[in-house]
């Protein structure tokens, strides 16, 4: 989604008559130094590194909007699913087929691709001995790959990614099948930090509430079918996840 994110950096610059440059971080979310000194001015950010940050330093940034995707299972709410995926020959119909299966995730500090299938298994009441062995792929287009090859039997998918995926790659909705989706989560929002001042926040806040025509092209292309107004606190539900897997059993298997 880089491409997409460019395309909103460059809209705000001419409705804002700012320039900015947009960067893709090569450090880990959850120890980004851009972010823990402070040195981005907006940020296209997963829920959560955004809610770490925010548990630590609460006036540094702040969630201005997040997305809301296109179709019809959001329900026009900003979230999205954590989707558990399997290959479509496969015989695993169900979570409990997967005991003692290989499962790979994207990275430790993703939501969707870890903590999220983590808090799921502890709602169903599993422990350690559910887990097989597990491979960090770095990415959720990685894992899909995993899967196809038949290396990995099952991972964790953001929902909004692995559906950007099926429409670049329409033959992957025949190497894949869908046996669980958990969440719904509050999607990754765009956030601004506080020391750009409140004029400014609400200026690039109005923006994106109301693309021109241009965006509004590009955010179809996307799957998006608007931007609303959040808010930091929306995104507590990531938190209280978070701190339920790391407190329990499943704690630190990455």
């Amino acid at each position: 989604m880089f491409w997409f994110y460019e395309a909103v950096g460059a809209y705000l610059s001419r409705v804002l008559n700012v320039k900015i440059d947009v960067i893709q971080s090569p450090n880990d979310p959850l120890k980004d130094p851009l972010l823990l000194q402070d040195r981005l001015d907006i940020a296209f950010i997963c829920g959560l590194p955004f809610v770490r940050n925010h548990k630590v330093a609460p006036n540094q940034l702040k969630a201005i909007v997040a997305p809301v995707m296109q179709a019809q299972r959001y329900q026009n709410r900003p979230v999205y699913f954590s989707d558990i995926i399997v290959a479509a020959n496969s015989s695993f119909a169900a979570l409990d087929d997967l005991t003692g299966k290989t499962w790979c995730y994207n990275d430790s500090g993703s939501n969707s691709g870890y903590y999220l299938v983590l808090h799921r298994l502890l709602e169903a009441r599993k422990n350690r001995s559910f887990l097989g062995k597990a491979i960090q792929s770095g990415s959720h287009q990685r894992s899909i790959q995993l899967i196809v090859e038949g290396i990995v039997d099952y991972a964790a998918i953001d929902s909004t990614v692995l559906e950007q995926e099926l429409l670049n790659l329409p033959a992957l909705a025949n190497r894949l099948r869908i046996i669980e989706s958990t969440g719904s989560c509050p999607i990754p929002p765009i956030v601004a930090a506080q020391h750009l001042g409140a004029a400014l926040i609400e200026s690039i806040r109005l923006a994106l509430l109301n693309p021109d025509a241009p965006l509004r092209s590009l955010m179809d292309k996307a799957q998006i079918q608007a931007y609303v107004a959040v808010k930091s606190e929306d995104y507590q539900a990531i938190s209280y996840i978070y701190d339920t897997v790391v407190q329990s059993s499943l704690a630190g298997l990455q």
